[in-house]
């Protein structure tokens, strides 16, 4: 089956010769008979092999769980990805090419290229995902060290390495990272966690404290990790045209826009008011303008005047 799959498609085909040749070749011994007999069985499994009858009859497989866009897309995710280290991406692309034709896969290898630059250099994180994971299925808490980097880039336990115990909720993939989201027992709350920050992992025999009543994956993500973190208002912002994309990339398409001339259009959001959004608004170089309400506008130019003296 490993060679139909990786070797075949409908333009290479293999006969049950070769496929004598290549069991030979890896220390097993078949006849003719026994090959055509695994065949079938393979494709009473549900293995889609076509026979093309001819004076050597030939196989191939036929249909695969994904095309090769499909696989490009995953390709690209994992290259992309900082959180995967350089190794770990190049055997998960080989991994991934093999889903599809032979041609094709070869095609995806050629074009490999992981940029290591922001590549994350330990794969731990790996078993420490995969330990969070358990322990949520599980239903068990979890106790572990967490860390912070100094200024010469070295892990410091926090609080001089004492425990933290966490009863693990769901884990959370953002901004290319993920996050253990789980109640955090010193703080009495639900609290979120870098997994990369989390070291020494124990899944303990404790079951996981019940979650809050009020606990939502989908609001903590968006409360969480929203770009913002001040107070809740809705702004409108004076755009140029070509800023039109960067507002859909952060905000999505449910937006409230109106057109204002040729160049300008206005959009209606609701943020937080803080200098992280107004660092944002800053970062558009004059093409942005809060325009309402009068608070933004007032918080806008308090964080100027701070930043020029």
């Amino acid at each position: 089956m490993k060679y139909l799959w990786e070797n075949t498609d409908e333009n290479n085909t293999v006969s049950i010769a070769e496929l004598i040749q290549y069991l030979g070749n890896n220390g097993l011994s078949a006849d003719r008979k026994t090959v055509s007999k695994y065949i079938d069985m393979l494709s009473e499994f549900g293995l889609d092999i076509v026979k093309l009858r001819k004076t050597q009859n030939q196989y191939y497989i036929a249909t695969r769980h994904f095309e090769a866009p499909e696989v490009k897309m995953l390709i690209d995710a994992v290259q992309s990805s900082r959180f995967i280290t350089k190794r770990k991406s190049k055997e998960l692309i080989n991994k991934l090419s093999a889903f599809v034709a032979p041609d094709q896969s070869s095609v995806l290898k050629r074009h490999l290229y992981v940029d290591s630059r922001n590549k994350a250099s330990n794969e731990s994180i790996y078993v420490t995902a995969d330990s969070i994971q358990t322990a949520i299925t599980a239903k068990k808490k979890i106790c572990f060290q967490y860390f912070d980097y100094n200024v010469n880039i070295k892990q410091i336990p926090r609080h001089d390495g004492a425990l933290y115990t966490v009863s693990p909720y769901d884990l959370i993939w953002s901004n290319d990272t993920y996050y253990l989201a789980g109640f955090h027992e010193k703080k009495g709350i639900v609290s979120k966690f870098r997994v990369d920050r989390i070291k020494n992992l124990e899944i303990m025999e404790d079951k996981i404290l019940r979650k809050p009543s009020d606990y939502s994956v989908a609001e903590f993500f968006t409360e969480e990790f929203s770009m913002f973190d001040g107070e809740d208002c809705e702004v409108t912002l004076l755009c140029e045209n070509a800023l039109m994309n960067s507002i859909v990339d952060r905000f999505g398409t449910k937006i409230k826009t109106v057109i204002v001339d040729d160049e300008h259009f206005t959009v209606t959001l609701t943020v937080d008011l803080s200098s992280i959004f107004y660092g944002w608004v800053f970062a558009s170089e004059g093409r942005m303008k809060i325009i309402a309400p009068q608070k933004a506008i007032d918080g806008f130019e308090a964080v100027w005047d701070n930043f020029k003296k």
